[in-house]
């Protein structure tokens, strides 16, 4: 699993020339709810073993949480699962908002 800036997520999703990555947000749907970066697709942690056969396998895929530990965790099941393309977006969505998004909701 490779790790990613929110800076370098940033200018990924600016770059039209790149494949963009499915951005896999793993919070709950309350936290989804409160604030996501835009294009984020929601499955909630412990919906993953259950939907792993209806994510792409060979797409470059980000895996968010709020603080990067959860996203850390599925990172590691999906390589686990056969995924080769796998990023942990560092500091989740909180190091987003500080660091890309500053008008962004916080909790």
């Amino acid at each position: 699993m490779k790790h990613i800036s929110p800076q370098e997520l940033a200018q990924w999703l600016a770059d039209a020339s790149k494949p963009q990555p499915l951005l896999l947000d793993v919070r709950e749907t309350w936290e989804f709810g409160i604030c996501r970066i835009v294009g984020a697709e929601n499955r909630p942690m412990n919906t993953i073993p259950g939907q792993v056969d209806e994510l792409d396998a060979e797409r470059p895929t980000v895996v968010i949480c709020h603080h990067g530990m959860r996203s850390y965790q599925v990172g590691a099941y999906l390589e686990r699962a056969g995924f080769d393309d796998i990023y942990n977006l560092t500091g989740g969505v909180a190091a987003w908002a500080d660091e890309v998004e500053p008008t962004m909701a916080r909790y």
